[in-house]
């Protein structure tokens, strides 16, 4: 059976999430919105008003290491 946990703090338009993955970090509002994921990933996406949703991820995955 695995674990979560998280923890999210909000500073302004910025968001600061933390779980045992690591820190993660996010910007904007309910139209735009910048990520950037613990593994090293950046997602941008736009929300338009009719219900239509564009989104797009860049970087790759960064392998994990367990100690």
């Amino acid at each position: 059976m695995g674990w979560h946990y998280s923890k999210s703090v909000k500073l302004g338009p910025f968001r600061v999430d933390l779980s045992r993955h690591g820190i993660s970090s996010s910007f904007g509002g309910r139209r735009f919105h910048v990520s950037a994921t613990p593994d090293g990933r950046r997602h941008v996406s736009v929300h338009l008003p009719g219900g239509f949703h564009v989104g797009k991820s860049f970087g790759r995955r960064r392998p994990r290491h367990y100690s």
